[in-house]
């Protein structure tokens, strides 16, 4: 019996954040772990440019550790090819780069080229907090106050598409402002129903979106977002969520590495991304915490 009421109280504390009249009780009394803003336009620690320079500069990094293995995106880009070329030449200073003479190069894993481009590392473990599951380290480096530290990976739904199934016992649903919700639920129905997205809206060799994320060695190290844990009494949050629509002009080549896709297929909207944001400097061997909830005042 005493392990039922464990297990229950598990689950409760899981899901008591995304139960509505749980959370009109409580959102006064747990004004810590509330962000607030004077308005829905004032929801930016940091502009967008920034976010999409760091999403960028990141992802090109990794595209070109990966290089070899891109060979048929190149073969249809010519022009990104040399580019990409020019990139390498100018890390590496050769007299002459090519596909294949990177091929015979090392190849860092996705964490050393995080680190040896934004500084950092970020690993999955038990988290500090008692009965929270899993968290979000610093495990390696430095990350200053307002810098992009992660991703919220999942499928992204509008208001009226389907979620009632995906949503049941789901700790994982991040609610947008503008009542978006990304499910980052990396299994069961939430699984399978995002790797159908991104199957559906891959071109030829040109992925639209990362699966890597579901598994547990994502290509892009930011993905690991849905197990950032709220903010308590005693740990105050040092990170908080932003919403970023990914620009049009964003590079197709680099598309493989957005962790979001959605729900229907829809060629003329935005891809909706959410971004977590230091709110201070943050050391190695700290975990993460967030407010999961901003009030619009």
């Amino acid at each position: 019996a005493r392990e039922l009421v464990r297990a229950l109280r598990r689950r409760w504390d899981a899901y008591k954040y995304r139960f509505v009249p749980w959370l009109a009780l409580n959102l006064r009394r747990q004004r810590r772990t509330l962000r607030y803003i004077p308005e829905r336009s004032q929801d930016k620690i940091i502009s967008d440019e920034d976010v999409c320079e760091t999403l960028l500069k990141t992802f090109k990094a990794l595209f070109i550790n990966d290089l070899s293995r891109q060979a048929d995106i190149l073969a249809l880009l010519p022009e990104v090819k040399c580019q990409y070329l020019e990139l390498l030449t100018l890390e590496q200073k050769p007299s002459k780069v090519t596909l294949c003479s990177h091929q015979n190069q090392h190849v860092f894993s996705p964490e050393e080229v995080l680190y040896n481009t934004l500084g950092f590392t970020l690993s999955r473990d038990r988290s500090s907090l008692v009965s929270a599951g899993m968290g979000v380290f610093v495990t390696k480096g430095f990350v200053p106050k307002g810098a992009v530290v992660s991703m919220y990976p999942g499928t992204v739904y509008r208001k009226h598409e389907p979620i009632f199934f995906q949503s049941l016992g789901n700790p994982f649903i991040f609610r947008c402002i503008d009542g978006i919700l990304i499910d980052g639920n990396d299994k069961g129905l939430s699984r399978s129903v995002y790797r159908s997205c991104s199957r559906r809206d891959q071109l030829g060799p040109f992925q639209m979106s990362d699966e890597s994320w579901l598994t547990a060695s994502p290509q892009n190290p930011l993905a690991v977002g849905q197990y950032v844990n709220n903010c308590s009494h005693d740990k105050a949050a040092n990170v908080c969520y932003q919403e970023f629509d990914v620009p049009r002009h964003f590079p197709v080549e680099l598309k493989q590495y957005l962790p979001n896709v959605l729900y229907s297929h829809d060629i003329e909207s935005h891809l909706r991304c959410v971004v977590l944001v230091t709110l201070r400097d943050i050391r190695q061997g700290e975990e993460l915490f967030s407010n999961y909830y901003t009030v619009v005042t």
